[in-house]
This record gives C-alpha cells, structure tokens and sequence, in this order.
C-alpha cells in the first residue's frame, strides 16, 4: 500500500499548522488506499544544513540527517502542510528540503497552505524547490484563509468546499505516488 507522510512545516508555539495537519490526517486516514502517516518537524531536530557534502552524494555525516533520511526514504508521497511567513515557506521546512536528496526523487507531493492569502506564494517556492529534488507536485492545492479558515485568526474552523479539494488532492498524490513506484525500484530488480 502507498505510504504518504503529512510534513507539518511548522515548528512555531501556538502555530495553526498542528490543527491543519490533525484535519488533512482526520480526512485522510479513513481512505483505503494508503497509509498516512504524520510527521512533525518539531520532532525531527535538524540543524541549519550542517553536511559538508552536497546531499545529492547521498553520504551524510551526522546522525540526525541519516534518521531524517530514513525517515523519508519509507515514504511513497507526501503532503506538505506549511504557513506562508514574509511570501514564503518556513525556514524549518525548507531546512527540511535541503538536508537530502535521493530520499525526495521519484515521489509525489501535495500542498496544504495557510496565510493571509492563502500561502499561495509559500507554495509557489516550495513548487520550484520540489522540481529540483525530482519530486512530482500536483496540481490541486488546499489554500486556507487566515481570515476565513480561522477564527480570530487562530481557531481552525475551515469552509466545507476545503474537503473537496482536499480529497482531489490526495486523490493525485496517491495516484502519482503509485506511478512513479517503477522509478524508485533499486536498479536490477524484479522484471
């Protein structure tokens, strides 16, 4: 079965994300075509990239980005709940990104945003980011609203037409998450 983590890409007190992240993993679990799994940035410790190798050589000194790596690396997709901080994505997240490579490619991913415009912009940089790490991002995009997903700005209370999205998203997660099942097999294997 397609293994999807849920990132949330957010590790700040009191942030909106925890409640996003429970509400994508409360819609999500039920299906029965995989398995979710969320993973909390706040429990991952990374430091600012501190690898003196490029991650695309795949040889990682420390031991917290060998546990990152792991961790990723059992994942088929994922979607990736983020707020939308100055027009972009949380340091931690990008952060996140940065500390591998091989463990991302071949894999899909959806985006779960929140802001005061939606966190639209955030993602449109996480976009370009998953390009580079060979990550297949799909089209739909749950964007939430700072003054209409939340009361006073903080009480998650998101307009049913969200679910829609929401399951149209995860409908192509997982859907390219199986396709690109072929280019994630280890080199000579089964055929």
């Amino acid at each position: 079965m397609v293994r999807i983590g849920i990132i949330l890409g957010s590790t700040r007190p009191n942030r909106n994300g925890e409640a996003v992240a429970h509400w994508v993993l409360t819609h999500a679990a039920p299906r029965d075509d995989a398995h979710f799994e969320l993973l909390d940035l706040r429990e991952h410790d990374l430091p600012h990239l501190d690898e003196p190798v490029p991650p695309s050589a795949g040889r990682y000194q420390h031991e917290h980005t060998r546990r990152w790596a792991a961790t990723i690396d059992g994942f088929d997709g994922f979607v990736v709940v983020t707020p939308e901080y100055n027009h972009g994505p949380p340091g931690v997240l990008k952060n996140a990104f940065d500390h591998l490579y091989a463990e991302w490619s071949n894999k899909a991913v959806g985006f779960v945003s929140y802001g005061s415009a939606g966190g639209v912009r955030a993602v449109e940089q996480l976009r370009q980011v998953a390009g580079e790490l060979q990550l297949a991002d799909v089209r739909q995009q749950v964007a939430l609203s700072l003054r209409t997903d939340f009361e006073h700005y903080s009480t998650f209370a998101p307009a049913e037409h969200h679910l829609r999205a929401l399951s149209t998203m995860l409908d192509q997660v997982i859907a390219w998450s199986a396709a690109l099942a072929p280019l994630r097999a280890p080199a000579g294997g089964a055929g």
